[in-house]
Protein backbone atom coordinates (compact mmCIF):
# COMPACT_ATOMS: atom_id res chain seq x y z
CA UNK A 1 0.00 0.00 0.00
CA UNK A 2 1.31 3.31 -0.60
CA UNK A 3 1.71 5.60 1.85
CA UNK A 4 -0.42 9.23 1.81
CA UNK A 5 1.77 12.23 3.42
CA UNK A 6 -1.28 14.06 5.43
CA UNK A 7 -0.62 17.66 5.46
CA UNK A 8 0.04 20.35 8.64
CA UNK A 9 -3.41 20.91 10.00
CA UNK A 10 -5.43 23.15 9.56
CA UNK A 11 -6.13 22.96 6.44
CA UNK A 12 -9.12 25.20 4.25
CA UNK A 13 -11.35 24.95 1.59
CA UNK A 14 -14.73 26.71 -0.35
CA UNK A 15 -17.00 26.72 -2.81
CA UNK A 16 -16.36 27.79 -6.33
CA UNK A 17 -17.61 30.95 -5.97
CA UNK A 18 -15.64 31.78 -2.37
CA UNK A 19 -18.41 33.13 -0.79
CA UNK A 20 -17.76 29.75 1.44
CA UNK A 21 -14.80 28.67 3.60
CA UNK A 22 -14.82 26.14 5.92
CA UNK A 23 -11.31 25.40 8.13
CA UNK A 24 -10.15 21.69 9.07
CA UNK A 25 -8.28 21.65 12.67
CA UNK A 26 -7.18 17.96 12.00
CA UNK A 27 -6.68 14.38 9.86
CA UNK A 28 -9.80 12.95 8.74
CA UNK A 29 -11.00 9.71 9.45
CA UNK A 30 -10.48 8.38 5.97
CA UNK A 31 -11.50 9.09 2.31
CA UNK A 32 -13.30 7.15 0.15
CA UNK A 33 -15.36 7.10 -2.79
CA UNK A 34 -19.24 6.60 -2.73
CA UNK A 35 -20.73 5.19 -6.11
CA UNK A 36 -24.74 4.70 -4.81
CA UNK A 37 -26.74 6.75 -7.17
CA UNK A 38 -27.56 9.53 -5.07
CA UNK A 39 -24.08 10.52 -5.30
CA UNK A 40 -23.57 9.64 -9.11
CA UNK A 41 -26.29 12.55 -9.43
CA UNK A 42 -24.70 14.82 -7.05
CA UNK A 43 -21.67 15.19 -8.31
CA UNK A 44 -22.56 14.13 -12.26
CA UNK A 45 -19.84 11.79 -12.14
CA UNK A 46 -19.57 7.64 -11.65
CA UNK A 47 -18.55 8.61 -7.98
CA UNK A 48 -18.46 11.57 -5.42
CA UNK A 49 -15.55 11.16 -2.41
CA UNK A 50 -16.24 11.43 1.02
CA UNK A 51 -13.81 12.28 4.09
CA UNK A 52 -15.52 11.65 7.66
CA UNK A 53 -14.25 13.67 10.08
CA UNK A 54 -14.81 14.25 13.57
CA UNK A 55 -17.74 17.26 13.88
CA UNK A 56 -15.20 19.59 16.31
CA UNK A 57 -12.56 19.83 13.53
CA UNK A 58 -14.93 20.95 11.29
CA UNK A 59 -15.15 25.16 11.43
CA UNK A 60 -17.39 27.47 9.15
CA UNK A 61 -15.76 30.15 8.44
CA UNK A 62 -18.37 32.31 6.55
CA UNK A 63 -20.66 32.44 3.95
CA UNK A 64 -24.34 31.23 3.50
CA UNK A 65 -25.35 27.85 3.22
CA UNK A 66 -27.61 26.43 2.06
CA UNK A 67 -29.41 22.92 3.93
CA UNK A 68 -31.00 20.03 2.27
CA UNK A 69 -31.96 16.82 4.31
CA UNK A 70 -32.13 13.91 1.58
CA UNK A 71 -33.49 10.17 2.36
CA UNK A 72 -30.28 8.22 1.53
CA UNK A 73 -29.88 4.92 -0.74
CA UNK A 74 -29.38 3.13 2.78
CA UNK A 75 -32.59 4.47 4.12
CA UNK A 76 -31.00 7.36 6.76
CA UNK A 77 -31.62 11.07 6.55
CA UNK A 78 -27.91 12.85 5.35
CA UNK A 79 -28.46 16.65 5.85
CA UNK A 80 -26.42 18.30 2.83
CA UNK A 81 -24.73 21.39 3.43
CA UNK A 82 -23.56 23.43 0.16
CA UNK A 83 -22.80 26.87 -0.74
CA UNK A 84 -26.51 29.43 -1.16
CA UNK A 85 -24.89 31.19 -3.95
CA UNK A 86 -23.59 28.67 -6.28
CA UNK A 87 -24.70 25.15 -5.10
CA UNK A 88 -21.27 23.67 -4.39
CA UNK A 89 -22.03 20.69 -2.44
CA UNK A 90 -19.32 21.05 0.47
CA UNK A 91 -20.38 18.55 3.44
CA UNK A 92 -23.18 16.40 5.09
CA UNK A 93 -23.98 15.84 8.24
CA UNK A 94 -25.24 11.59 8.89
CA UNK A 95 -27.91 12.21 10.91
CA UNK A 96 -27.50 9.00 12.45
CA UNK A 97 -23.72 9.51 13.22
CA UNK A 98 -23.92 13.14 15.11
CA UNK A 99 -20.29 13.31 16.03
CA UNK A 100 -19.07 13.55 12.61
CA UNK A 101 -19.65 15.08 9.29
CA UNK A 102 -18.23 13.88 5.85
CA UNK A 103 -16.53 16.77 3.91
CA UNK A 104 -16.13 16.61 0.54
CA UNK A 105 -12.10 16.51 -0.60
CA UNK A 106 -12.83 18.40 -3.49
CA UNK A 107 -13.35 21.29 -1.90
CA UNK A 108 -10.45 22.12 -0.43
CA UNK A 109 -7.68 24.14 -1.40
CA UNK A 110 -5.10 21.57 -1.75
CA UNK A 111 -7.06 17.92 -2.21
CA UNK A 112 -3.88 16.44 -3.76
CA UNK A 113 -3.41 14.42 -0.33
CA UNK A 114 -6.65 13.51 0.17
CA UNK A 115 -6.61 9.67 -1.60
CA UNK A 116 -8.86 7.33 -1.30
CA UNK A 117 -8.50 4.07 0.35
CA UNK A 118 -11.32 2.12 -0.73
CA UNK A 119 -15.21 2.61 -2.10
CA UNK A 120 -18.65 2.13 -1.01
CA UNK A 121 -22.11 1.37 -2.67
CA UNK A 122 -19.95 -0.53 -5.61
CA UNK A 123 -23.01 -3.08 -6.09
CA UNK A 124 -24.28 0.36 -8.01
CA UNK A 125 -20.95 1.35 -9.64
CA UNK A 126 -21.32 1.88 -13.27
CA UNK A 127 -20.24 -0.75 -15.64
CA UNK A 128 -17.33 1.26 -16.85
CA UNK A 129 -16.19 2.38 -13.43
CA UNK A 130 -13.02 0.89 -12.74
CA UNK A 131 -12.95 -0.29 -8.45
CA UNK A 132 -9.38 -1.20 -7.16
CA UNK A 133 -10.07 -4.72 -5.63
CA UNK A 134 -6.89 -4.43 -3.13
CA UNK A 135 -9.04 -1.83 -1.27
CA UNK A 136 -11.63 -2.21 1.11
CA UNK A 137 -14.67 -2.01 -0.81
CA UNK A 138 -18.75 -2.48 -0.04
CA UNK A 139 -21.44 -3.55 -2.04
CA UNK A 140 -23.66 -1.05 -0.17
CA UNK A 141 -23.71 0.40 2.99
CA UNK A 142 -20.80 -0.69 5.30
CA UNK A 143 -22.58 -2.03 8.53
CA UNK A 144 -19.62 -0.32 10.15
CA UNK A 145 -17.20 2.27 9.08
CA UNK A 146 -14.00 1.22 10.85
CA UNK A 147 -12.33 -0.93 8.16
CA UNK A 148 -12.26 2.49 5.80
CA UNK A 149 -11.05 4.11 9.26
CA UNK A 150 -8.15 1.33 9.46
CA UNK A 151 -6.92 1.22 5.60
CA UNK A 152 -7.03 5.26 6.40
CA UNK A 153 -4.69 5.05 9.54
CA UNK A 154 -2.51 2.20 7.74
CA UNK A 155 -2.05 4.45 4.82
CA UNK A 156 -1.41 7.40 6.51
CA UNK A 157 1.37 6.63 9.65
Amino acid sequence: MTKIALPAFPVEGGCVCGAVRYRINGAPLAVYNCHCRDCQRLSGATHSMSMPIARERLEHLGGELAVYDKPADSGRTVRMLGCARCGTKLWNEPLASPAMFVVKPGTLDDPSWAVPIGNIWTASRLPWAVIDETQVNFPGQPPDRQPLYDAWSSATT
